[in-house]
């Protein structure tokens, strides 16, 4: 099915773990911070694409918790990528309507990227053509318990914790769950990324590794994603009974 086609369903909120940046450096003898660049730049070129397809939530894995335990020189080379990003595309994500949120902790992040940080969400904060979700120092465990901290601090009692009131304790609070998780690089497994949200997410995974994920391979994840069928626990045959 070519690009241009209309798609017959198109997940609201996707997210991706962006990974294989570190291989595909590899693979063409470069060191692996020529990786991240490269994935990077493909982040403009995906988040285009999720605007021409009408995605209207984009949530990429880009810095989890467990990646502090990186050799030190590849942890600042990662943290100084990031805030050359911001520095460059802020402006032109806001003109396109971008607006960017930051999932995930600030600790440990050096002060001036995290006033960079803050001036991009501040910049962007009333944009509405897409959301960019940008999970940095992120972890779907911590996230779970910053959520039960909150709940704890607030004094709420037991009985009226539910489901819809523990969402809007997430980093997420407000957002649809991803109807579609995308991961790159040929792994198969979630790596501790949005473990709440992603509980009913259809999952896509491709061998190619993320600098050359574009939007031909972005459009083939979308055609996948089309001929679920999603029950959310009901039998195909309840469920046309509620279509």
């Amino acid at each position: 099915m070519g690009e241009s086609a209309p798609l017959p369903a198109v997940p609201y909120h996707l997210a991706i773990i962006m990974d294989g940046n570190g291989r595909w450096a590899q693979a063409r003898r470069l060191p692996r911070l020529a990786g991240h660049r490269a994935g990077t730049e493909n982040l403009r070129r995906v988040l285009r694409a999720c605007k021409d397809f009408g995605v209207k939530i984009l949530t990429v894995y880009a810095f989890s918790t467990e990646n502090w335990r990186r050799p030190a020189e590849e942890v600042s080379g990662l943290m100084t990528i990031l805030d050359e990003y911001i520095v460059r595309e802020m402006r032109s994500l806001h003109e396109e309507g971008v607006q960017i949120r930051h999932l995930g902790r600030m600790d440990g992040v050096r002060p001036g990227l995290q006033e960079k940080i803050r001036q991009a969400i501040e910049l962007t904060r009333n944009n509405t053509t897409l959301i960019l979700n940008i999970a940095f120092n992120y972890g779907g465990r911590q996230e779970i318990l910053d959520a039960v901290r909150a709940i704890l601090a607030d004094g709420v009692a037991p009985g009226d914790v539910d489901e819809a009131l523990f969402s809007r304790y997430l980093y997420t609070a407000g957002q649809p769950d991803p109807d579609l998780i995308i991961r790159t690089s040929g792994e198969v497994r979630i790596s501790n990324f949005l473990l709440w949200q992603g509980a009913y997410a259809e999952l896509y995974s491709t061998p190619v590794f993320w600098p050359d994920f574009d939007k031909h391979e972005l459009r083939k994840a979308l055609d996948h994603y089309a001929n679920r069928e999603r029950r959310f626990g009901l039998t195909t045959a309840q469920l046309a009974t509620v279509r």
